[in-house]
This record gives structure tokens, sequence and C-alpha cells, in this order.
């Protein structure tokens, strides 16, 4: 069950009308009716018999919710279109036989209904029996099957009945009258019945002037009936009108008629029996593309192709191998497809089909078209290829039977279109490109086509502008290959420039790529251009589509998630993946994991410049953007709260008028967090504008854990830069002090200490101009905590004051918490180890009475730090203990790092040297890549103590050397102690 109430009428799709019930029949050759038995039954609306009529057309086949809106309303539906569409299906249940019209898939569908239901059945039936019957020569009953066919309309098809799927059906249901009724015409004349023919005739030309068969049968009845100058007129009117009409000359079986009438040809005189088809003659074509000579790369797909080709040969009972490649325009679809094709051409030596099926262009080709050239290619003769698309697809088959041919289908639109093309016999093989995805081809191979590897592009490029010129600029060259993304269609056009122009460098073509608002430009090369190749499939996507195409290339960031797609468009986030999955199947779009999409960056730009360009009113690019920046600023705020509970930040933010997220627990919003840093932090750098800065720099504070984590501290700094720059440039000393203070932090934490005081003092004297609190409070923590560093302690106890005054201001009881502990650090190193002690027991409480996980592990770092110098070694261990497993589980590298090299000071104070040196190692392990030069210095002086202790003063003296190196280089106070160290009486 999908969770939808059911009504009792909605049985299986199975089930059928009980047998005392009188059988349903329905019409649509004329108006749209339907009978339970003789009784009319009420088929409602106009819109309502639309939509009976779209479902009894369908053969049983379900119709989505979607195609019945298009069905009955096309382009411009109502606003209430499904609730129509639901109307209607529910009151047409209501006058059916129960388990007739089910619902199933989001869809409809007719279904059980007994043979001979429909009239449009019935009058099929018939034709393909009058068929059989002309075929084996009794043409009596021919006739008579096609004159019961033909008594089936009841004046005009579909009559009344509204939308474009009725426009359509009534134009193909009446060409197929008029097809019958030419038959039947035609073996009038075959059986002498000419002059009855000629009054029918006559009325049905001046109904259809322009159609030259019932002109040409017209003709030979006027001729057989001796009336030969009247069969000559109606070829002269015909021209005439023709050319007034149409500007073109009459077809050439009406202007051979003409000709055998003037030359009174004998064999025109009588009937005769109809002519023998003439023979097929076997052909083997051979119609697939040149290869390209420089083909490059692509080894294991072309391996992989090709045994799929091969296994429809070599396997015995093998039916048809189908393989369908799927990528973005210009990805090298065709150029692979072509390259397999040629390799396996000796798999396949009854020949080689090959098609454009136009797919991404405006008007694909129609199967039957391409089924007509493929039989002439196949040495079918014109006259013995059926009208019908159904019948040349049988003989299509039917011709392939026994032989063992390639048939290459290129550029398809979809499923649909490459069904009827395939050869469905053994020994025959398909390979089809598409930028769609072929969910929908029962039993294909699929393979879903990425960009080139840089290595393979590198190839490429060289291949085309020559050893010589990319060896003296690799790094260019590589350049201009990330540049292209690697696109085989952007390289082949960046080297083909280049290759044309002798006095270019590639430096030069490297320039003018670097330009991101350029570069689609600079990428055309005669009649190639990757602008071109996109916007085929641009021009392919529904409105919806086209919309999410242009405002989603807007993000900048690697990838999206599906929620914050689901803000940039404002949409739900079930329609919002609906409309993302149909872009991924159109291949402009790719599905970087589950729930997370990302663009191709010259698909990108694409989007960007159709946004620029189409996006109406100019304003929805810039509320987009802003959707989304309060989306990360709402769900990282949430985050900042479920770690600081009770902090300033969340409620001195800027507001948002687009929500976030929520989150259970800590663990999912820190997971959230981290896996979204890359998009969030691209965000904040995206979001200079006056409208969105202060936005963009409370959740840059909003997301600080980031500096702590290690992978992400490089990337949090620059991006701090950079919102710097813009509030600076902007003159906004609100965002500009806040965003001092998350770089002082950054700073801090990296080691450079001297930077990190500039900018929070910085931000210390904004916030006081402008009154903002938050930044006073924490550039006054942040001040003490770098005076400690610096052996500045007088100094750190003066601005820790402060602070502790100004979260109290605030009645922000966690800052005040972190102060009362960096304060506790400050005493301790002025040697007030009871005082120390006090404060930090004062914060880590307060901190736990708040339930702050994360930031009482700083407060139990604070107080182990305490405890340890008192010498209460085991009550210290366990409190940092505790903070090192709150660290780790938090992913704070950073704390988890500097809680080992506490508990390795620990270790050395209690005599254990050899514990010393394991948490000193791993420490050092982890302080790598963060925490900066001066904490990494410390642990090295405290492992070589450490690795003294167990007897390896060489290794000792390794480590205090590069400690030294160090501290020596930052001019630190520590280089005398580990001077000292160095010394031989310490080594002794």
């Amino acid at each position: 069950m999908d969770g939808r109430p059911r009504v009792p009428e909605q049985r299986c799709a199975g089930s059928v009308a009980t047998a005392e019930a009188a059988p349903l029949r329905f019409g649509v050759l004329g108006p749209v009716r339907a009978w339970r038995g003789e009784e009319a039954l009420s088929t409602g609306s106009p819109q309502q018999r639309a939509l009976l009529a779209a479902l009894l057309l369908r053969g049983g086949r379900t119709a989505t919710a979607a195609e019945l809106i298009d069905a009955l309303w096309g382009s411009e539906p109502p606003s209430q279109a499904l609730a129509a569409v639901r109307t209607y299906a529910s009151r047409l249940r209501k006058s059916l036989d129960p388990g007739v019209l089910v619902s199933e898939s989001g869809g409809y569908a007719v279904r059980g209904l007994r043979e001979g239901a429909l009239d449009a059945t019935v009058a099929q039936d018939l034709a393909t029996e009058a068929e059989k019957a002309r075929a084996a020569g009794d043409l009596a009953h021919a006739r008579t099957l096609l004159n019961r066919a033909l008594a089936l309309w009841d004046g005009e098809p579909l009559a009344g009945v509204p939308g474009p799927y009725a426009e359509a059906q009534r134009a193909r249901l009446e060409e197929w009258r008029l097809g019958l009724l030419e038959a039947r015409l035609d073996m009038d004349l075959e059986q002498g019945c000419h002059a009855e023919a000629v009054s029918e005739l006559t009325a049905l030309t001046a109904a259809h002037p322009l159609r030259e068969r019932l002109r040409e049968l017209l003709m030979l009845a006027l001729y057989r009936s001796g009336r030969q100058a009247e069969a000559l007129a109606v070829y002269a009117d015909t021209r005439r009108l023709l050319a007034e009409e149409l500007g073109v000359d009459p077809r050439p079986g009406l202007r051979e008629l003409q000709q055998r009438i003037l030359r009174a040809d004998p064999a025109l005189a009588e009937p005769s029996a109809p002519v023998a088809e003439p023979a097929a003659v076997s052909v083997r074509p051979a119609q697939l593309p040149a290869s390209v000579p420089d083909f490059t790369g692509r080894a294991a797909l072309v391996s992989e192709l090709g045994e799929v080709l091969s296994s429809a040969s070599e396997t015995e009972g093998r039916v048809m191998a189908v393989s369908a490649l799927a990528g973005i325009g210009g990805v090298g679809k065709t150029t692979l497809a072509v390259h397999v094709a040629h390799r396996a051409r000796t798999a396949f030596p009854d020949g080689q089909l090959y098609v454009d099926l136009q797919g991404a262009g405006p008007r694909p080709a129609e199967p039957e078209t391409v089924l007509g050239s493929f039989l002439r290619a196949l040495g079918t003769a014109d006259s013995a290829i059926p009208d019908s698309p159904a019948e040349r697809a049988a003989l299509y088959r039917s011709v392939l039977d026994g032989r063992r041919v390639l048939v290459l289908l290129d550029n398809a639109k979809d499923a649909a279109q490459v069904r009827p093309l395939l050869p469905g016999t053994e020994g025959c093989a398909a390979l089809v490109t598409s930028r769609v995805r072929m969910l929908d081809l029962a039993g294909a191979h699929l393979v879903d086509l990425d960009v080139m590897s840089p290595d393979e592009a590198l190839c490429l490029f060289t291949r085309i502008v020559g050893e010589e010129r990319v060896a003296a600029e690799r790094e260019a060259a590589l350049d201009v290959v990330a540049a292209c993304g690697f696109l085989p269609l952007a390289i082949r056009i960046a080297a083909s420039r280049l290759a044309a122009r002798r006095t270019w460098t590639v430096s030069v073509l490297a320039a003018k790529l670097a330009d991101g608002r350029r570069r689609l430009d600079e990428l055309q090369a005669g009649d190639l251009a990757v602008k071109a190749t996109f916007e085929l499939g641009y021009g392919q996507l529904e409105p919806a589509q086209a919309r999410a195409f242009r405002l989603l290339g807007l993000a900048d960031g690697p990838d999206l998630s599906l929620a914050a797609a689901a803000a940039v468009l404002d949409l739900p986030a079930d329609d919002t993946e609906d409309l993302l999955e149909s872009l991924v199947d159109t291949s402009l779009l790719e599905s970087a994991a589950p729930g997370r999409y990302r663009f191709h960056d010259l698909v990108r730009l694409y989007a960007r410049a159709c946004a620029e360009r189409d996006e109406q009113p100019p304003g929805e690019r810039e509320a987009a953007l802003s959707r989304l920046l309060d989306f990360y600023l709402a769900t990282a705020a949430g985050v900042y709260a479920i770690e600081r509970p009770g902090d300033r930040l969340v409620d001195h933010r800027e507001a948002t008028a687009y929500p976030g997220l929520a989150f259970d627990d800590r663990h999912q919003a820190r997971d959230w967090l981290y896996a979204e840093a890359t998009t969030l932090l691209a965000c904040v750098r995206q979001s200079t504008a006056p409208g969105r800065l202060r936005r963009a720099v409370d959740l840059l504070w909003a997301a600080i854990d980031l500096t702590e984590s290690g992978a992400n501290s490089r990337e949090y700094e620059a991006t701090g830069d950079s919102i710097r720059a813009a509030a600076r440039a902007a003159a906004d000393r609100h965002a500009e002090a806040r965003a001092l203070v998350t770089l002082a932090n950054a700073h801090h934490l990296t080691g450079r200490f001297e930077l990190a005081d500039e900018e929070a003092g910085q931000a210390l004297r904004l916030a006081d101009l402008t009154g903002d609190p938050l930044p006073c409070c924490w550039a006054s923590n942040m001040l003490g905590i770098i005076a400690l560093y610096q052996g500045r302690f007088e100094d750190g106890e003066k601005h820790l004051t402060r602070a502790i005054d100004s979260f109290r201001s605030c009645a922000d009881r966690p800052g005040e918490a972190s102060a009362l502990c960096n304060l506790s650090r400050i005493r301790l190193a002025m040697g007030h180890t009871r005082s120390a002690v006090s404060l930090a027991q004062q914060g880590t409480d307060m901190y736990d009475d708040m339930g702050h996980a994360l930031k009482g592990a700083n407060g139990r770092y604070a107080l182990g730090l305490a405890l340890t110098q008192c010498g209460r070694y085991e009550q210290a261990a366990e409190r940092l203990e505790e903070a090192l497993s709150v660290f780790r589980d938090s992913r704070q590298r950073l704390w988890e790092g500097m809680s080992l090299f506490r508990l390795a000071e620990l270790a050395l104070a209690a005599g254990r040297p050899a514990q010393a040196a394991t948490d000193a190692e791993t420490a050092l392990a982890l302080l790598r890549e963060v925490g900066g030069d001066w904490r990494r210095g410390n642990v090295l002086t405290v492992l070589g103590r450490a690795l003294t202790g167990i007897g390896q003063p060489g290794r000792a003296q390794v480590c205090w050397q590069e400690a030294l190196e160090i501290f020596d280089a930052l001019k630190a106070a520590e280089a005398g102690e580990v001077r000292a160290l160095l010394q031989p009486r310490a080594l002794a």
C-alpha cells in the first residue's frame, strides 16, 4: 500500500465487471460515448470526456497525472488542474463498472474491458483482417471488412472534446479514416467499379483538395469511365492548386499517371490484379560515420561496450544486445559510440545502420521516418514499405531476422523514440546515445559517461596542439583542460583554437579561459560551441525544470543538498526532488550522492548565463540566493544553539525569512555542519552584497566550530578574510567587527597570536563604536587568552575581567563561563593555583547546569590543568579524559590533540614517561594540520622529555631541535627553555 486512502471502487488492475452486468462499450470515432449493454451512460462535461478519451486511446496503459493535465489543457493548465483530474476520474468511476478505471503509480488507466468494447479497436481489427484478405486475393471480402470498419465512424472523431491531446488524436483518426477509404476505393477500381467510384471521389476531392492520392484515384476512375479529358483536367487543377497553396509540383505517381493517360496506355484501360511487390534486394549497409583519428582514452569503456556488443553474436540464443550511453552535451558520447562501433564491425558482417535522431533539437526524428530510411538501406523497395509505424517496425524486424547488423542510434530523445528502431532479433545489436538516462529501456546496458580524467584530457589536448608546445608549458596546459572542466568538446575547441594560432602560447589561452564570465564565449571554433551544445538540452526543458536549472546554477560550492536546493527554489522537498531527478535524467545535473546534486563547471556557467538572460523578474536571482543564505544561517544557528544552549549569538543574529532544518540531537546537528561545511562557506563568500552581508557574517560566526576541526580551518579563515574585506569596503562597522572576531579566533587557533591580538583589538574598538555587545564580549575574551599565550598575564587578567562583566551584562552565561575558565588559566600561570581551581570549577559547573557538553569539555580541560598544577593527578586525569572523550566525539581535532598533550604533561609529572610519550606522539599526529607551529613546538618539547625518561635521548634531541627552530622563527619565549634542554647536561 502507498498509504493513500482508497475508495471501494478502486480494485486491483485486473478486476472486471461481474458476470451478471451487461458489458461496457465505448465510442471515440464520433462523440465520446459509453454504453452498458444498450443503455447510454453519462460521460459528463467536455473535460471529463477528454479524460475518458485519453485513457481509452492508451489501450490499457497507465497515464500519469502530468500526462493527463497536459492532454486536457496543454501548456496553460488551471491552478487546480490536478484536483480537477481527480474529480473527473472520481465521477467517471461512478458511471462505469468497478475495476474499470483504476488508479496506480500516481496516474489512471482503463482496464478489464471485453473484446470489442472500443470502436477504434474494432476498426483496427477489421482493417488488419482486410489487409490479410487483400493479400490473399479476396478483394470482395477485404472491401466488406473495410466498409464495416468505415461504418464505425459517426461524424467527427472525439467531437466536442477539448484539449491538445484530443486535437492530435482527432487529426490522427481522420487521417486513418481517409487512408482506409483510399484503400477501399483502390479495391473498388481493381474490381471494375470505376463508374460508381467517380461520384464518391468527386465529393472526397472537394472535401480534401490537397490529398493527391484521392486525385489519382479520381483520374483513374474517370479514364476508365471513358472521360479522358476530365481525367487530364483533374491533373491540371491539381497542379495549379498545389502551386498556389504549397508552391510544389504533383508527386511523381500523379505525373506518371497523367503521361500514361496522354499516351492512352492500354494497361490503364482495364482493372488488373494487384501488382506483385518487387522482391527485396539484400543490401549490406555501412552507414557508420568516420571515427575521429585522435580518439583518446576511455579504454575501460571501449572494452566494456565492445564485450556487450560482441555478446550479441557470440552467445547463442542471446536476444539483441543494447547499450545506452548517457551524458551531458559535449562529453563525447557520439565519438565513443562511433569508435566502439567501428571496432565491432567484424562481429556484424551484414552491415551497420546509423541515424542522428536529433533528440536534443526542436524537431526530433520520427521513428516511422527512420524506419523507412533503414528499410531502404536494407534493400526494401519504396512500394513495399507500409505507411503505419507499427507495420514498418514489424517489417524492419522481419528484414533483420537472420542477419547480424549493428544499429547506432545517436542523439536519442527518449526510450519511446528508440524502441521501434531496435532490431529485437538474435545476432543484432544496438548502441544508443542520449542526453537522457534511459532507465525505461528494458534490458539495456546503461552507461553514464563522465568527463575525462586529467591525464586523458591532457593527452587529447596534446594530440591536437602538438607535443612540443604542450611540453614547454605543461602547467598552463593543465590549467586549460581544468578550465574546460575536462569536457572533451571544450578541450577539442580550445586545442583547435590554439593549433590554428601559432603566435599564441598555451599561457595566453589559459589566461583567456580563466575569466569565468567569458569562458563559454571563448569555447567556440567554427561550427563547434560548448554553449550551443548546452542550449539544445536547455531548450528541451519544461518551464519548471528550466527555472530550477537557472536558479540552482547561481549557488557557489561543489554541490547542494536537497534541502538547500528546496530553499533556492522555494518549493517543498518532494517537488524539488522530482525536478532535480528529472534534470539528472537529462544529464544537465549530476547526483553527487543520495540527496546531493552538482553541476559540471561549464554547465553551471551556462546556467548562470541563462539566469541573467531568462529569469524574470530579475530580482528572483537575488531572492533565490537570499533564501539559500537564510536556510544556512537558520540551520547553523540551530546547530550552534544545540552545542551552546544559552549563548546569546542566537538572539543577536540577523533575522531570516526562510526556515532552516531542525535536529533531534547534537550528533545529527554536528554531522550536518561538517557535511555542509564547504557549501556553507561558499555561500558566505558569495553573500557580500549589502543586503546579505550581515547575515553572511553571522553565518560564519554560527559555524565557528569548523575552525577547530582541522579539516575546514584554512577554508574558514580564507572565508573570514573575504567577508571582512567586503564589510570594510561597504563601511559596515557592525559586520566588520563580527568578522574580525571570527578571524581572531581562527588565527589564535593556528598559533598566529600577534595577528589574532591585532584583530581582536580592532573588533573591540569597532564594537564600542557600534554598541554591538557580542564582539565586545568575545573580543575581550580573545584578548585575554592571547595575552596568556604571550606571557602578558596582567593584561590578560584585565581583558578577562572586562569580558566577565560584559558577558554578565548581556546575560550570556556560556560566555561568562568561558571567560572564567580562561581567567583560571591566567591565575594558574601567575602561580595562584587555588584561585585557578576555583575559577575553573565555577566555569565547569555553569556549563554543566546549562547542559553544555562541548563547552563543558573546555571547562574540564581548564580544570584538569589547574588540578595537575596542584599535584592532584588522579582528579586531573579524570577531568582531562572526560574532556578528551567529548572533543573526540565532536570532531574537535585541535582540542583532542591539546587534551592528549596535557595528559602527556600530567603523565610526566606523575612519573610515567612511557605513557607521556604515547600521549604526546598521538597529540603530535593530530596537531600536524591544526593548532599552528607554536602548539606543535610545545608538544615536541614534552615528547622530548618523555623520550629522555624512557632512555631515548637521541630522539629527544631531534624533537627539541625541531621545537627550537619553531620557537626561534616565532620569536617565542619558549625558545630559551628548549635551548637549555639541548645543553649536554640536560641529556645526561
